[in-house]
């Protein structure tokens, strides 16, 4: 999780880890950008270890976890899912695909033209970025990321996506001005989920 440097990088490098396990079991081009995820996320928390050891502030490593949170995230995800999922389910997909699109845009727009700033508050860390109203742009991401793996069609990738929305709620109450860190810390912990699902997939070939 994101209680320290050390628990950010051991995390960070378990997560990485599976990610390269899942990608390596890619056999369709359409399976990869959804099976990076983990490799992805991995990546973010050990950037994150780097914000941790900064002191927080506004330097390139707190720039890069946002640039890799916030627009990069909100796009890749739902696309992932869109490009993985069963014919029947394409459609539908095409909303969160949408509201991910708008609000990596708008996210892009804040990091582009005002500072992104990191601050350590106890056991966690708070990201400030100038984007308003906050919780339409919450909304939006929730929507793209946890709304595409609910509507997914696929049984691992809808477990994949109650657990993280389990955690999103449970983020969101406990560390309202921290919700973007402890919830990509614990999206990356459940993200393990698409390992068993690029085994099933296997299986089933």
């Amino acid at each position: 999780m994101c209680w320290s440097a050390t628990a950010d990088l051991a995390a960070g490098s378990g997560v990485a880890a599976v990610g390269v396990a899942c990608v390596a079991l890619v056999r369709q081009g359409s399976e990869l950008p959804l099976a990076a995820v983990p490799l992805l996320l991995g990546a973010h928390q050990i950037v994150e270890s780097v914000v941790w050891r900064s002191g927080g502030g506004g330097g390139s490593a707190t720039v890069a976890w946002a640039v890799i949170a916030l627009p990069l995230l909100a796009v890749w995800i739902p696309a992932g899912v869109l490009c993985a999922a069963p014919p029947h389910a394409r459609f539908r997909l095409l909303l969160p695909l949408a509201a991910g699109t708008l609000t990596a845009a708008c996210l892009a727009r804040g990091l582009a033209t005002g500072p992104v700033t990191a601050g350590i508050r106890g056991h966690t860390v708070g990201y400030a970025l100038h984007v308003s109203p906050v919780p339409l742009f919450v909304i939006g991401y929730l929507l793209a990321t946890v709304g595409s793996l609910l509507l997914s069609g696929d049984r691992w990738l809808l477990v994949l996506g109650m657990l993280v929305a389990v955690g999103a709620s449970a983020c969101w109450a406990l560390w309202r001005l921290e919700f973007v860190s402890t919830w990509c810390a614990v999206a990356a912990l459940c993200s393990v989920v698409l390992l068993g699902w690029m085994r099933a997939r296997r299986t089933s070939a």
